[in-house]
């Protein structure tokens, strides 16, 4: 009978563990500092590691930040609705789940900032997000309008780019002001001046 195989030992052991680890590190001081003013010995002090350790697993910083961007994605994404009835609720849902997830907020407004200056290793992330939240909102939308809820004169594409925009905005006011302002009111306020309350089956599968 063969001998188990031995278990692995060294600093690299338990790699998810420890690129998860890192990661957290990482999304913590890009939050804080932003990318340019985050460095790899910064981060490596923070995940309580040498810097060879943090190579090994992210080979500079440009991949640790995308590394550290999907790691926010995971956390913070919800389930998609299936019915764009639903897309209103899903919106506010989402706003709201948001409040207790400040340290990603903050993460993604900061980065997204930095991410419109020329060579920044985000730039294209971004790009393909807000490309892809404006093809699914105007989706959603668009089968709101098929279905007679969506407010006569609205552009669902037009719609779904202010959303977007007004989202950002408002958490950004949010992280400077958290008492004052209310994203998921202010969120359901744009809502109601676009969307008609009432029945329909605004499924976007079926559009």
């Amino acid at each position: 009978m063969p001998s188990p195989s031995p278990q692995r030992r060294g600093p690299y052991a338990k790699t998810p563990a420890r690129r998860r680890q890192i990661i957290d590190a990482a999304m913590a001081l890009f939050a804080a500092h932003g990318f340019h003013n985050t460095s790899l010995r910064d981060v490596a002090a923070a995940a309580g590691i040498g810097q060879s350790t943090l190579r090994h697993h992210f080979p500079d910083k440009e991949a640790l930040l995308l590394a550290a961007l999907r790691r926010r994605d995971e956390l913070g994404a919800g389930d998609v609705p299936e019915r764009a009835e639903d897309f209103p609720a899903h919106i506010l849902g989402r706003a709201t789940a948001n409040r207790e997830l400040p340290e990603l907020v903050e993460l993604y407004s900061v980065v997204s900032a930095e991410s419109v200056t020329d060579g920044h290793p985000g730039r294209q992330y971004f790009i393909d997000r807000f490309a892809e939240l404006r093809c699914d909102y105007t989706r959603f939308l668009s089968a709101l309008a098929g279905c007679g809820r969506l407010r006569a004169g609205v552009d669902p594409e037009t719609a779904a780019t202010g959303l977007i925009a007004l989202w950002d905005g408002l958490q950004v006011q949010w992280l400077l002001e958290p008492d004052r302002v209310d994203v998921p009111a202010q969120l359901a306020a744009y809502l109601d001046l676009i969307i008609i309350d009432g029945p329909g089956p605004g499924n976007p599968a079926n559009s």
